[in-house]
């Protein structure tokens, strides 16, 4: 620290904080540590009493926080991303609109092995709206080594740690199978759910259908969707392995991938993916009727944003696949859908 007097501390790093008290109004500091002194400050500092002030010695070698919050944020602010203003030497990065945050967790954690640096974030894969906050970056101490910064730059390299993937303009079929329901006995609920879930991610269902449970019927109904050049198809029903039950033999007559029959998540273990001709074609149990959030909102987001699933990628949904059904749902805020 080296002692400076106000007139002269301008363009410096206070190095403690000064108490500003007004009786019965305030008590608290007016100027905290790590501020950096401008000439507008100089009234207000002789105000407060003080004629000279203890100011951190910088110099070209050295980065004060709000630089290095602005560098690291650098490192993290892909599209679909915003930045606040430096606020005690912290950013936050928001998302600029509605869609998938992505999250390149191995080198997150690159990142956060360097010493004096820190970046927290949200998790892979998060559906997020426009306005949330994503992440928090800021360097340690009150002033980082230079070479130190440029070290994490060099080994992260230019490609951002983090993005918002836009939602794609989805057209979905809902073809919803099952003989009672094709007979009137039971009313389909399945379809407004579908509705509510794909309004939530920009989509819309512009075909709907419903069919017993007959293996032809429903793969002609498939076949027809895909004919009328929509994004995606949802069967909902008949995904058990009862004898009657043939929605997914269906699927599969009509699809040229199966990538899974079958996920390790609660509710949804009856999950089915498969694509034609790179158009998912979705089998849907039945929980994701009764319960408010099941497999299909850890998977409808991810192909929203135009991303093909794999297979390996629904096994690993078993990590965090557990949803505990709370009594208060709070989902994406929770452990739900979290590998």
């Amino acid at each position: 620290m080296k002692r400076l007097k106000v007139e002269e501390a301008v363009g410096h790093v206070l190095a403690h904080d000064i108490t500003e008290i007004k009786k019965g109004e305030r008590k608290g500091p007016a100027f905290k540590k790590g501020y950096i002194i401008k000439e507008k400050d100089v009234p207000h500092l002789l105000d407060l009493g003080k004629k000279s002030v203890y100011i951190l010695e910088n110099s070209e070698d050295r980065v004060h926080e709000n630089e290095g919050a602005a560098r690291l944020a650098d490192l993290a602010q892909g599209s679909g991303l915003k930045r606040t203003e430096p606020s005690e030497g912290k950013i936050n990065l928001l998302a600029a609109h509605d869609g998938l945050l992505k999250v390149e967790s191995s080198r997150l954690k690159q990142l956060n092995l360097h010493p004096d640096v820190m970046m927290a974030t949200r998790h892979n894969n998060t559906p997020v709206e426009k306005g949330e906050k994503l992440a928090g970056t800021r360097i340690i101490p009150l002033l980082i080594a230079d070479e130190k910064l440029r070290e994490v730059e060099n080994e992260l390299g230019d490609k951002p740690l983090m993005r918002v993937k836009h939602y794609e303009d989805m057209k979905a079929a809902v073809i919803t199978t099952g003989s009672e329901v094709y007979e009137g006995r039971v009313e389909d609920q399945f379809t407004e759910v579908l509705e509510e879930k794909l309004e939530y991610i920009g989509g819309d269902v512009v075909l709907t259908d419903i069919k017993p449970d007959d293996r032809q019927q429903i793969a002609e109904a498939i076949s027809s969707a895909l004919a009328a050049e929509v994004d995606l198809v949802v069967c909902t029903g008949g995904m058990s392995v009862d004898p009657d039950d043939v929605t997914r033999f269906a699927i599969e007559d009509e699809t040229d991938e199966l990538i899974s029959y079958g996920a390790p998540v609660l509710p949804g273990a009856m999950f089915m993916l498969a694509y034609a001709d790179n158009v998912p074609v979705i089998g849907l149990p039945a929980c994701a009727m009764f319960y408010d959030v099941t497999v299909l909102d850890i998977m409808l987001p991810r192909i929203a944003a135009g991303e093909k699933i794999r297979a390996e990628e629904i096994a690993e949904a078993g990590h965090g696949g557990l949803c505990l059904q709370c009594e208060i749902c709070r989902y994406p805020e929770c452990s739900f859908g979290r590998s």
